[in-house]
């Protein structure tokens, strides 16, 4: 079991010049994230087929919820602004993102390991069908962990760009123009795998979340650019191609999420900017002594929260299946009784394992943490390619999961990740 400082020896331990807007940002989108997960994922079993399906497929009333619940931009905007304050004139782009690629990935062996853990206990109890929906599942959020790498092995190069509103504004268009372009061409009959090019969407709030850092993004500014925004958005769903759910629903004709589409591009200058208008307020809230407290435990075990959440709903639902209590279906009787009950005991364990999990994410590792050196030139450059080859290896492994195929890539994302830190030893 972790240890869990004291709300007296968190306060005392913060710098004062820290932004605590970012922190509670941060942390506050992961939840939002977790529980929208465990929210949505439901079970229908027919003889030996398992299906995993989506509350929104079968309540698409409740689709435009998504604009909520689809805060991973607010992450990256965050993740990203309280990352770039270590680049400065002369910072080794290949030092700085193994640094932070170190703290990512320490959790990530245990998620894995644990995951095939489960995967065979599983086989041992539940019927064959359940192998695949779960191998897949499993480590399906791991999306997320691919997308970031990626985006971050970009920030040094954006860093030294945005040194102005107006580069910083230009660059967000650029990227929204090349994803209408994108959509355009897939929309009329265009190859769909052109639609991966649009994972550069990923890139807008690491632009301004650079320019928050920099001061280049005034409230009033962004207040204005949140609601025009919002409102360009609602028109793209109306009187326009796309689908109003920010999040993959089967049937979709243009996914927003996977790939990325204009909407989502549009989502996450919405909601970057909506943040930083209201950040006074935020940082008020931060500065609370519980609320501080609660987002600094939250932060340095945020990698724990995330990976975790997953295998404790899979748990969950699995043992609600065993006990003859599948959630298939919103229609059916005492569907929303049983996700309160599942969603209670999902909190429950998630918090269970964040406790006693925690603490691996906060221990370096032999060799892995050992220091980095100040890589320049060629090995700089390499460090930053095998941390994108790494981060797109990870994302494709998603697609198959914990089967053979998943597995090349898993191999493939450690083969880069072990080429990083041979790069940049000390």
């Amino acid at each position: 079991m972790s240890v869990v400082p004291s709300v007296a020896v968190v306060a005392a331990n913060t710098p004062a010049d820290r932004d605590r807007f970012l922190d509670l940002l941060r942390i506050s989108s992961l939840v939002v994230v977790v529980a929208g997960h465990c929210l949505m994922l439901t079970v229908s079993v027919s003889g030996t087929e398992v299906h995993f399906g989506n509350v929104l497929a079968d309540l698409p009333m409740l689709r435009p919820l998504t604009w909520a619940l689809q805060v991973l931009p607010l992450f990256f905007f965050a993740g990203v602004a309280a990352g770039a304050r270590g680049i400065g004139p002369g910072t080794s782009r290949g030092a700085w993102l193994f640094r932070r690629t170190q703290r990512l990935v320490r959790p990530l062996g245990y998620f894995l390991a644990a995951s095939v853990a489960l995967l065979l206990v599983a086989d041992r109890v539940l019927a064959p069908g359940w192998h695949r929906p779960l191998a897949v599942t499993s480590v399906q959020l791991l999306w997320f962990l691919g997308t970031y790498l990626t985006v971050l092995a970009f920030v040094p190069l954006l860093a030294a760009r945005i040194t102005s509103a107006g580069r910083m504004f230009t660059g967000v268009a650029a990227i929204v123009v090349v994803t209408a372009i994108v959509d355009a061409v897939r929309l009329t009959g265009g190859p769909a795998e052109l639609g991966y090019l649009n994972m550069f969407v990923w890139l807008v709030p690491a632009v301004l979340g650079i320019g928050y850092l920099r001061g280049l993004l005034r409230r009033r500014t962004a207040a204005v650019l949140a609601g025009v925004v919002l409102v360009a958005d609602a028109l793209l769903v109306l009187v326009g191609p796309y689908e109003v759910s920010m999040v993959t629903v089967p049937g979709q004709r243009l996914s927003n999420l996977a790939p990325p589409s204009l909407l989502l591009a549009g989502h996450a200058v919405m909601l970057c900017c909506a943040a930083v208008a209201v950040a006074p307020r935020l940082r008020r809230l931060a500065a609370r002594p519980r609320v501080w407290w609660l987002t600094v435990i939250g932060n340095t075990g945020a990698m724990t929260l995330y990976l975790w959440h997953m295998p404790a709903l899979l748990t969950v639902l699995a043992l609600s299946h065993l006990a003859g209590a599948d959630r298939a279906a919103p229609t059916e009787s005492g569907f929303w009784l049983l996700t309160a009950v599942q969603l209670t005991a999902t909190g429950l364990l998630t918090g269970a394992l964040f406790l006693g999990l925690r603490g691996l994410e906060n221990t370096p590792l032999r060799w892995w943490d050992e220091p980095v050196a100040p890589v320049r030139g060629v090995r700089s450059a390499a460090t930053v390619l095998a941390g994108i080859a790494a981060g797109i290896a990870i994302l494709q492994a998603t697609r198959w999961g914990l089967t053979v195929d998943g597995g090349l890539w898993f191999a493939g994302a450690a083969a880069a990740l072990l080429a990083a830190r041979l790069l940049t030893r000390a």
